[in-house]
């Protein structure tokens, strides 16, 4: 078994337990509450994994809230959000994130300067949603609600190491094994052959980066599982667009000591799977890829072209050819369902990423990012309280 230590901690799961690491969790309650947040969009709100979840979440004592960050297209969405959240024996409150209330708190923001009201979807639900969690938890404990393997020991796991304070974590990422036991098929297409291999090319292309080192040392960088400091998430911008977990990363390099962060290990892991197409795991790629570029020009003075953009794609895709092999072999020795020929096609697609993507770049290259939550209050220091009272239902 693998018991290796990379540049960031790893915490793995030889004999992690339940009712140890809940029953410390609830004895430091008062002095460091935590909470989970849930982002949610109103039409997945009845998705058949809800109900385990609220059953293992329910398990969790040690959490003084539970919040769904919701994006709801209707008044009867946040009416079933509300309905759903009575199932929570912990207290849970729905933060209905782009209610128009919400909007209207966001345009007297965007007339001091600050404009979030023309951006929209996870970045920024879960901006709104850490805002308001910061005025009384301590720590913040996030991730999706299609996870079909949920079990109780994810927010467990995601928040013991910066509660528990002989140790000095302020930030936890999970990761985990994408691989459905029951089909017997791997997944994490995105990490495997697109921002694995890129990382890899990247860093041979600039002949070492730390900031590449870093992204590196993450056994999974897309994993959308992981707890805070809610002061630390005060600090840090996030993407407003899917490049949001490599946008938080990115932003834990500029504010944080290596030694500070750590990941965990979640086990074998499976949720709902989307395909490889323009608007759902290609866009997911894109923008991680806009978001490595804009990080790369910031740090480490890259300039990004089109020459640079076909240099970069013809060797990511003979590294991403290396990995299906390898993929390959893996899946052969333990007998998983593997189509090589599929995996082929993904990678041509996301091959052509590069090029689009990089090209949004060079038009583009500021995008639209969240302000952090220090310079919102500066220009607005009311404004945490202002949207809880208008998000959440009293």
């Amino acid at each position: 078994m693998d018991c290796s230590q990379r540049k960031i901690a790893r915490i793995h799961d030889f004999n992690l337990d339940f009712d140890h690491m809940s029953s410390r969790l609830c004895e430091l309650q008062k002095q460091y509450p935590s909470g989970l947040i849930i982002p949610i969009m109103g039409k997945d709100i009845q998705s058949p994994g809800i109900p385990k979840m609220i059953e293992e979440i329910n398990q969790c004592q040690y959490l003084t809230r539970v919040m769904i960050a919701l994006s709801a297209e209707s008044q009867d969405d946040y009416e079933e959000a509300l309905r759903v959240s009575r199932n929570f024996k912990v207290p849970c409150q729905v933060a209905w994130c782009n209610k128009p209330e919400v909007t209207t708190v966001l345009e007297e923001l965007k007339h001091k300067g600050l404009d979030v009201v023309s951006l929209s979807g996870k970045g920024k639900d879960v901006w709104i949603a850490t805002g308001i969690a910061q005025l009384d938890l301590f720590a913040i404990a996030l991730h999706d609600a299609d996870i079909t393997t949920y079990d109780r020991m994810i927010p467990t796991k995601l928040l013991y190491p910066i509660i528990e304070p002989k140790l000095d974590f302020f930030f936890s990422k999970g990761y985990y094994a994408r691989i459905n036991m029951k089909t017997r098929k791997m997944y994490g297409r995105i990490t495997r052959l697109f921002i694995g291999p890129l990382l890899e090319v990247l860093q041979e292309k600039l002949q070492y980066s730390k900031f590449l080192t870093y992204m590196q040392s993450f056994s999974y960088p897309l994993s959308g599982e992981l707890a805070l400091y809610s002061d630390l998430a005060t600090h840090i911008r996030i993407p407003n667009d899917w490049g949001l977990e490599l946008g938080l990363l990115s932003e834990l390099y500029r504010n944080a000591a290596y030694r500070r962060i750590c990941e965990v290990d979640l086990g074998i892991y499976d949720h709902r799977h989307k395909q490889v197409t323009p608007d759902s795991l290609l866009k997911t790629a894109e923008d991680g890829f806009i978001t490595l570029l804009r990080t790369l020009t910031e740090m480490e003075n890259i300039e990004v072209s089109e020459p640079f953009l076909t240099s970069l794609q013809v060797a990511y895709r003979r590294l991403a050819q290396d990995k299906i092999r390898q993929y390959h072999a893996e899946a052969i020795c333990n007998n998983f369902d593997f189509n090589r020929h599929d995996e082929e096609v993904d990678v041509d697609l996301l091959c052509n990423v590069i090029v689009s993507g990089g090209r949004k770049y060079l038009q583009n290259p500021i995008r639209a990012q969240l302000p952090d939550w220090l310079r919102t209050i500066a220009a607005m220091p009311d404004i945490r309280e202002r949207l809880r009272d208008e998000a959440i239902e009293q």
